[in-house]
């Protein structure tokens, strides 16, 4: 007689009758660790068996159990529909083991689909790099760049049309063209101002990228 599965190879071949009779007639645990830690939990998320992970999950399964590597079960997913079951059944994608790498971080090498999945199910930053914002002139800075071009607007109004009027000709053209360079000195000078308040050198945010390593849990 050929000797029965445990239910950490049971779980990783979703072998769900045989994960079923562990847990209800041997009352084993699913969140039962083998000699390296490694959970059925551990190993239904690794080979993508969701039927086993839900049945696992409504006896007590705990979806952020951890080996002794402090990786919960999706460290261990090679596939996005497997993450995102996890994920909406509590999984936690903010978070770190025992050596500081993120879910995202330890699958990004070898399933950058599954990594870019977790990605984005971040809703802080602590893992996520960001593009540094954009630096803006402050109130008062647009408030004085504006009384500026308002003031020179009108001293070149004032001095077009009174030549205008001593010359005896229309003075639209010369107003319709101080109008537009005044414009574009206005987006000049807010250009200006932004690259003076925007001077700080930027740190890259983000922690270095880290080498998913091989799993040690035996099945």
């Amino acid at each position: 007689m050929s000797r029965k599965k445990n239910i950490w190879v049971a779980a990783g071949d979703g072998d769900l009758p045989r994960v079923q009779e562990l847990v209800e007639q041997e009352s084993l645990s699913p969140n039962a660790p083998d000699p390296f830690t490694y959970t059925p939990m551990h190993a239904a998320a690794s080979y993508g068996h969701i039927q086993v992970l839900a049945y696992l999950v409504n006896h007590g399964g705990n979806v952020n159990i951890t080996d002794e590597d402090g990786d919960t079960p999706l460290y261990t997913v090679e596939n996005i529909d497997t993450a995102q079951w996890l994920v909406s059944h509590g999984a936690i994608v903010d978070r770190r083991n025992n050596e500081g790498v993120s879910p995202v971080e330890h699958l990004e090498e070898d399933f950058p689909d599954v990594a870019a999945f977790l990605r984005s199910q971040m809703t802080g930053n602590s893992i996520l790099p960001s593009e540094p914002p954009v630096s803006l002139p402050s109130e008062h800075q647009q408030e004085t760049a504006s009384e500026r071009l308002t003031s020179a607007l009108m001293l070149s109004v004032q001095d077009i049309i009174q030549r205008a009027d001593a010359d005896g000709r229309d003075p639209d053209e010369d107003l319709r063209k101080v109008v537009s360079q005044t414009v574009l000195g206005g987006v000049m000078a807010g250009y200006q101002m932004s690259n003076e308040t925007d001077q700080e050198p930027r740190r890259e945010s983000g922690p270095a990228k880290r080498l998913k390593t091989e799993d040690d849990g035996a099945m």
